[in-house]
């Protein structure tokens, strides 16, 4: 890709409240540490009211240096869970579609991992907006449900499978790769 633009990866993934245990959050963190590592700006779901797989990309990230965005919903920055973010843009919206829509449209490419109906709204948009997607397969909840998959007969985007942190980084970066035919 000859453009000077970062790629933006975007990291979607389950809240707290879906109990994830401690290896997924800490795999979260290893795809945050490979997005800063690869140079990329890592984009992720920016909560208020509780923490989430997301919110530990973002961590993860910024030990190594990174550059992350997060999109959260409602018109204000209030209340973010997660206070090392770079920056945090409103989505005006609330949860449910609204700011799902901005936080996937802003990628070149979303990385899941586990996953309840936020993700799978985020899995979605990314399948219609042809947007390479990219899941941690044995970490549960969505991502290991669509893992290989596609979700329809126009067969947009596989949905593809990585077993750790680094193999999904390099997989979205060769699926960036394909999708702009950069040489």
């Amino acid at each position: 890709m000859n453009n000077p633009r970062k790629l933006q990866i975007g990291v979607m993934g389950s809240c707290s409240d879906l109990k994830y245990s401690k290896q997924v959050e800490a795999l979260a963190e290893q795809v945050g540490e490979e997005i800063a590592k690869v140079g990329a700006v890592l984009i992720f779901g920016a909560e208020k009211d509780l923490d989430s797989l997301s919110c530990a990309a973002c961590r993860g990230s910024k030990r190594f240096g990174g550059l992350t965005i997060g999109i959260t919903y409602g018109a204000t920055i209030d209340g973010i869970v997660e206070q090392q973010a770079d920056a945090i843009v409103t989505a005006g919206m609330g949860r449910g579609g609204g700011r799902e829509f901005v936080l996937v449209s802003s990628c070149d490419a979303i990385i899941c991992i586990s996953g309840g109906s936020g993700t799978l709204t985020e899995i979605a948009i990314a399948y219609q907006a042809s947007i390479p997607i990219i899941v941690l397969a044995e970490t549960g909840g969505w991502s290991e449900r669509l893992s290989g998959t596609f979700l329809d007969d126009r067969k947009r985007v596989r949905v593809e499978p990585a077993s750790d942190a680094k193999t999904a980084v390099d997989l979205a970066l060769s699926q960036i790769k394909k999708k702009y035919d950069c040489h």
